[in-house]
């Protein structure tokens, strides 16, 4: 269920990577790399050298083996050295002796631009920013094969860790019922005090104990509380990637996302006919944990329901702990945890070594995440991102993939920070006639190469 460590042969030098991001993910993985032998950090790249100086220190890195550097000769130079070298330009990386990058920008038109130089320059990719995998990530795993090289989600956030249980499950034979994960914070209840806490604010629930003890069946919409989120954008997001890395689809295109214990899950997430919520399978979806705050956290950690060879086999697996529904057919799989940063040099190891990626073996374009507006949108509004990469006039939507016609849905991330053209009624899917998209953005170029390679209809 977890991925093993792709060493390296006898004698075989480290992997030289560079790494283009110096934020939070970026200190945590460079921390990582220090202690695996068969990498080494040569380069970091970010607009803000003194972030990038910051992040190596923290990370451990000695300030005599931080070099800040302002061109190729300077580079070579700190490499040689055995320094890692510090720059601010992106156009830096080109043509050096790299071996992988790994994209940390958070950013979804600075992640396009690097990934394009990156693939560019003959590096495997490892992209971080899921915002970009999900508008181009299919084109990338096409460049990528095409020029002998590994375009990777990483291991440590939810893709891949969830690619890597679906894989399992079909290595297994167990047909994969739903896919999902957990929001990242759980709901939290509060036997005593009678509340439930979620992302940093408390709600007084009277009597919720009656729902928490419950057949989820019977409760499921009294168990959301006004104002508590369960599946946010970064979820759908995430989400979407998923089914295009692994040929899923969404039930529903908000998902279900409901309130439920980790014990529930295989009964909640099943076909209707069976007592579930699902009217179709093979599908991804997200859930809120729902605990008390003496068990476990899921917060982020992703999950299959799996259909079992048989009923015995099910209740066999029952009867040693693993969840699954009363009747045995339906079992669940899950790994509660996500190690960002630091699982991450799994990812790059893999690729550089076996040639595989964390992600699918198939990508292609089979979603989009959408977007629907929560409200009614004027000509000339700006369509700002806030807090966790989500723009507050928008519900996001997994949809079937489309191009960009003046028609079709326009994606999330592409209609983000850009200027509505004309009058867009709340409840309404934004589509590419409703936006001005950016005529000088990596991203949308990209994505429109995306639509010819795969076209996409």
């Amino acid at each position: 269920m977890y991925p093993t460590h792709p060493r390296s042969p006898a004698g075989t030098k480290p992997a030289s990577i560079a790494l283009v991001g110096a934020g939070e993910f970026g200190a945590t993985f460079a921390a990582q790399v220090r202690r695996i032998p068969d990498l080494r950090l040569r380069l970091v790249c970010d607009r803000d050298a003194a972030r990038s100086e910051a992040a190596l220190l923290r990370a451990g890195y000695p300030a005599a083996e931080i070099a800040f550097c302002s061109g190729r000769a300077t580079i070579l130079a700190a490499m040689e050295r055995g320094q890692v070298a510090v720059v601010d330009d992106l156009a830096l990386i080109a043509d050096l002796p790299l071996d992988a990058v790994v994209e940390a920008t958070g950013q979804p038109e600075a992640a396009a631009r690097v990934a394009e130089q990156a693939l560019g320059s003959g590096y495997h990719l490892a992209l971080v920013t899921k915002e970009a995998e999900v508008t181009i990530g299919p084109l990338l795993a096409h460049r990528a094969k095409a020029a002998g090289l590994v375009h990777t989600p990483v291991d440590g956030d939810q893709p891949a860790l969830l690619i890597g249980l679906i894989a399992r499950a079909g290595m297994l034979g167990l047909p994969v019922i739903a896919a999902g994960k957990a929001s990242e914070s759980d709901y939290v209840f509060d036997p005593v005090a009678e509340t439930v806490t979620c992302w940093g604010r408390t709600v007084e629930a009277p009597g919720y104990g009656r729902l928490f003890d419950a057949d989820p069946h019977a409760v499921l919409a009294e168990r959301f509380v006004a104002g508590l989120e369960t599946g946010t954008v970064p979820d759908l997001c995430e989400m979407a990637v998923v089914a295009n890395h692994c040929g899923l689809g969404a039930d529903r295109p908000e998902l279900h996302a409901p309130v439920v214990r980790t014990v529930e899950l295989p009964s909640v997430f099943r076909p209707a006919e069976d007592g579930g919520i699902l009217g179709r399978t093979g599908v991804v979806d997200v859930f809120a944990c729902l605990r008390r705050p003496d068990e476990l956290s899921f917060a982020g950690g992703v999950f299959v329901v799996v259909e079992t060879p048989d009923r015995a086999t099910g209740l066999l697996l029952a009867s040693k702990g693993i969840p699954a529904s009363k009747d045995g057919r339906y079992l669940l799989l899950h790994n509660p945890i996500h190690l960002l940063g630091v699982e991450a040099p799994v990812s790059v190891l893999s690729a550089v070594r076996q040639g595989q990626s964390s992600g699918g073996a198939d990508v292609k374009p089979r979603v989009d995440l959408a977007a629907r507006a929560n409200r009614d949108l004027a000509p000339g509004e700006v369509m700002e991102m806030a807090a966790r990469h989500a723009v507050p006039a928008f519900d996001p939507l997994i949809l079937p993939g489309s191009s960009l016609r003046p028609d079709a849905p326009v994606p999330y991330y592409l209609a983000a920070g850009r200027r509505v053209l004309r009058p867009v009624a709340k409840g309404a899917v934004l589509t590419v006639a409703d936006v001005d998209l950016d005529a000088d953005s990596a991203l949308v170029r990209l994505r429109r190469e995306q639509d010819a390679a795969f076209g996409a209809a």
